[in-house]
């Protein structure tokens, strides 16, 4: 399995709801409401051969009220 982080700004009161429905999916192994630039903080395990791009875009993009993301892509954990 291979993490990812994924940054989710919302539309202007939907942050919650957003992760609401990240959480209802099963598809994120964290959600954290932070404060900045975006929302929400959400990490992602997906399997070795999975296509994050793609993920992103299928599992992620389609959840109403989410206005932009910033896909971190991870190396190795310490």
């Amino acid at each position: 399995m291979k993490p990812f982080f994924v940054l989710i700004k919302s539309q202007l009161g939907k942050a919650y709801d957003v992760a609401t429905e990240i959480a209802d999916a099963e598809i994120a192994s964290e959600i954290y409401s932070i404060a900045g630039d975006h929302d929400l903080l959400v990490k992602f395990y997906v399997e070795d051969d999975t296509d994050i791009g793609h993920f992103v875009n299928q599992k992620v993009h389609v959840i109403p009220g989410i206005q932009d993301t910033k896909t971190i892509v991870t190396f190795k954990a310490f």
